[in-house]
């Protein structure tokens, strides 16, 4: 489909934390959520620096990296939210699978339409080129998810019911601010609805840190998490306790 056309915000070559193996990393523009600890304002809206491409064209970009990606590597798809540009991801991982490259979606799940069928057609569509999804929870209850990323969770707990139910390979993580994302409740709340989902492989605490804040001032933006300290390694060690996080299979 060389009539889609893709708004990228930039490249990754050689990531090593955004799933399994070493990974080229795309990031996508455009997101719905304004989370208070993103660190990538830069992606929400549409700017003069990105950069428009066709699936063969990222695809052919993409491919100069495959010496880097040995054989549990691969392409993920980040933001930003891929899923508001799902049809030309979709093209370009059908264009991945056929020289047998693993895809992964990075998703904060927002754009997920349940009961919307034809919205739900293309996501299967996606599925089928899809070999894995990291999926970010930033909170379990509906009303703390609102106050955090202006938007409430009901349709991204619903998509990760829906790749359970499609057995779909899942990480989950989550980003832990004191004081804002490290309420016990809510931690045991993820931890008990994380255990009926099928095929999570992953689930892990990722320390918030202030490396964005230069972002949000360039972009003229306040930064609402101002002075909240990073996470000690004895609070991270306690919200993997208590949500259950654990390192399995890819």
């Amino acid at each position: 489909m060389d009539n889609l056309i893709g708004r990228i915000h930039s490249f990754e070559s050689f990531a090593l934390v955004d799933g399994p193996g070493v990974r080229c990393s795309v990031f996508l523009h455009g997101c719905a959520l304004r989370c208070k600890f993103c660190h990538n304002p830069d992606t929400w809206t549409h700017c003069d620096s990105l950069t428009l491409m066709t699936p063969p064209e990222l695809h052919k970009k993409l491919m100069r990296y495959r010496p880097y990606w040995k054989s549990n590597g691969g392409v993920t798809f980040s933001g930003g939210e891929p899923l508001l540009q799902m049809e030309f991801v979709t093209e370009t991982c059908r264009l991945l699978k056929k020289d047998g490259i693993h895809t992964c979606i990075d998703t904060a799940g927002q754009p997920f339409r349940p009961g919307d069928e034809a919205w739900l057609a293309k996501f299967d569509a996606l599925l089928d080129v899809t070999d894995l999804f990291i999926v970010d929870m930033k909170t379990f209850s509906d009303r703390a998810h609102r106050e955090l990323t202006g938007h409430g969770n009901a349709n991204i707990l619903a998509m990760l019911r829906y790749l359970s139910e499609k057995r779909k390979r899942i990480w989950i993580r989550h980003v832990l601010v004191p004081g804002v994302t490290d309420d016990e409740q809510e931690l045991i709340q993820m931890r008990e609805y994380i255990a009926t989902l099928h095929r999570v492989r992953r689930v892990e605490i990722l320390p918030y840190h202030t490396m964005g804040v230069g972002k949000w001032e360039k972009l003229g933006l306040k930064y609402p998490l101002e002075g909240v300290p990073m996470p000690t390694a004895e609070e991270v060690k306690r919200a993997e306790i208590l949500i259950g996080a654990f390192a399995g299979r890819n």
